[in-house]
């Protein structure tokens, strides 16, 4: 279940945590039984602590993807500490999917692989692609999060990909979510490139979850400054046949609930203001933004009101291309 990277096969921010800890318990047990604990045991806590360290945002809490809850910071760190491994957080975890952009105070953590095989899936959600922001200890943009409870319909709507920060066409998942757990279609090819220079990001990545039923291909880059207070993206939606037959296309953008925000400079800006009182403003190019209602639930079955950003347009004839960017406030 441990791949090479540390990650655990299911995808989970939650279940990394949990198992890490389930594996720092039997190595306590074998201890006090006066057992020697197996090696691949103590290799697995070695590998995983590092990855959950990439997870973890600025709160000193857990990121929000595949049916993850934000988890308690003082649990988080104490299962840390009792691991003993002193691995600094991986920049990108090549086998999980998952990607670390740090600059300055801003963190972003982005889920950039193939959603958990089948078996492994029974938390997946509909969300490749996505992404979570955070400026020091607050949260900025994040993914909707998970309800704990058995109600299929909490499950259905939390796990569709417009319950994350990425792209939805036509209002369709990128990938099936089955009523019971787990996902039917899938994104069956994702790439992600990535390069660094002068403390600068780049990433590149791509999949081809909505292929099958939309015919296109999402492409999304992503830019940090070296300094942490620019960060920008490319959405595109590619047709793999050369042309679109239509419809129409979504980018969210989901705040955290103590993010306030207004709409600027006639409705084309949105103004965002962090609880510490720094600013950041929302520009656009390519569609349509504007502010709607969402939902937020890091702690389970804790339901809070948030908003969203939302661009939205028509699907080009070709291709169709989002640019938008987030720019730190001066003082």
């Amino acid at each position: 279940q441990i791949l090479p990277d540390g990650g655990h096969y299911q995808r989970c921010p939650s279940i990394q945590l949990e198992v890490l800890r389930d594996l720092i318990d039997i190595r306590s047990a074998l201890a006090a039984a006066h057992r020697e604990s197996l090696p691949a045991i103590q290799s697995s806590i070695d590998r995983m602590a590092p990855l959950a360290r990439t997870l973890r945002h600025g709160d000193g809490r857990m990121a929000l993807f595949n049916g993850s809850n934000a988890e308690d910071e003082r649990d988080v760190g104490m299962i840390l500490a009792q691991s003993g491994a002193r691995g600094r957080a991986l920049l990108s975890a090549p086998h999980s999917g998952f990607h670390r952009l740090a600059a300055g105070r801003t963190v972003v953590l982005a889920d950039l692989g193939a959603p958990p095989p089948p078996g492994a899936d029974r938390r997946a959600h509909a969300g490749t692609l996505s992404f979570e922001m955070c400026v020091g200890k607050d949260r900025l943009i994040v993914n909707c999060g998970h309800h704990g409870g058995d109600e299929t319909e909490w499950r259905m709507a939390l796990a569709a990909t417009a319950a994350h920060s990425t792209v939805t066409v036509n209002d369709a998942n990128s990938s099936e979510v089955r009523p019971a757990g787990g996902l039917g279609r899938r994104p069956q090819m994702v790439t992600c490139a990535r390069r660094e220079a002068e403390g600068n990001i780049w990433i590149e990545a791509s999949h081809d979850g909505y292929e099958q039923t939309q015919g296109v291909i999402h492409r999304r880059e992503l830019y940090l400054t070296h300094d942490g207070a620019d960060f920008r993206g490319q959405d595109q939606l590619i047709p793999s046949n050369g042309k679109n037959e239509g419809g129409k296309f979504a980018v969210r953008f989901h705040l955290h609930p103590q993010v306030q925000s207004s709409l600027v400079q006639g409705g084309t800006q949105v103004l965002l203001k962090l609880p510490t009182g720094r600013g950041w403003r929302f520009i656009v190019s390519g569609g349509t933004v504007s502010l709607e209602d969402s939902i937020y639930l890091g702690n389970r079955q804790d339901v809070r009101r948030s908003r969203q950003i939302v661009i939205s347009g028509e699907l080009a004839p070709a291709e169709t291309t989002v640019k938008w960017a987030l720019h730190q406030e001066a003082k």
